[in-house]
């Protein structure tokens, strides 16, 4: 199984994170999620703080593209980048970032931010998405942040459509649909060190 690369696309409060994390530490592999912020902006030159406010959200606003631009740095904001707003410029380090992985790592998992668009021309990719009922998922997120449900329920919504947004403006593909994936997984239905067990023994019958 060595040499594939995991992409996990998921809805707020599925479990995706986890199943990734999962994933990683049964495989013996890295696992990118934050950590790919961290990298992109040590290579393209933005601060990290604008890359975490930028991070998998759809276009900004172009006043606060602006104001952000002014503290913006590294190759990303010199010709011929400098005509193009802020949010794509930092849609590009992160794409940038993912394929520099990919090619450094060999093996690894990389949740979000669009990695099996990036890596779509690579056929050592497996492309995942996983899901769930809206009830578990709002019971997660309730007890992981101890919020209320309503608040939860809000927080999978606003993140979903923020995600959504995001990964159908730069793919031009739909986030969630079934046939831009390899492998779809209900959390609801199947637990999350299951879907790992399937992950594992689908990568065996790609070999």
């Amino acid at each position: 199984m060595s040499g594939y690369i995991y992409t996990i696309g998921r809805e707020f409060g599925s479990g995706g994170k986890q199943v990734g994390r999962i994933l990683a530490d049964r495989l013996g592999i890295p696992f990118y999620d934050k950590e790919l912020l961290q990298k992109a902006a040590k290579d393209s030159g933005f601060c990290e703080e604008i890359l975490e406010n930028h991070d998998e959200k759809p276009t900004s606003s172009f006043l606060y593209s602006l104001v952000m631009d002014t503290y913006s740095g590294g190759s990303y904001s010199s010709a011929p980048f400098l005509d193009m707003p802020i949010n794509q410029r930092i849609f590009l380090a992160q794409f940038d970032a993912i394929k520099k992985i990919a090619e450094e790592q060999g093996s690894c998992v990389i949740v979000g931010r669009c990695a099996d668009y990036a890596l779509a021309e690579r056929d050592n990719v497996i492309n995942i998405f996983i899901h769930a009922d809206m009830e578990d998922r709002v019971k997660n997120v309730s007890t992981r942040l101890n919020i209320t449900e309503k608040k939860a329920k809000e927080m999978c919504q606003k993140q979903d459509k923020q995600r959504a947004s995001y990964y159908n403006y730069y793919t031009s593909k739909k986030w969630g649909d079934a046939r831009h994936y390899d492998l779809c997984f209900n959390t609801s239905k199947i637990s999350l060190e299951k879907s790992v067990d399937l992950i594992i023994d689908a990568t065996k019958l790609m070999n």
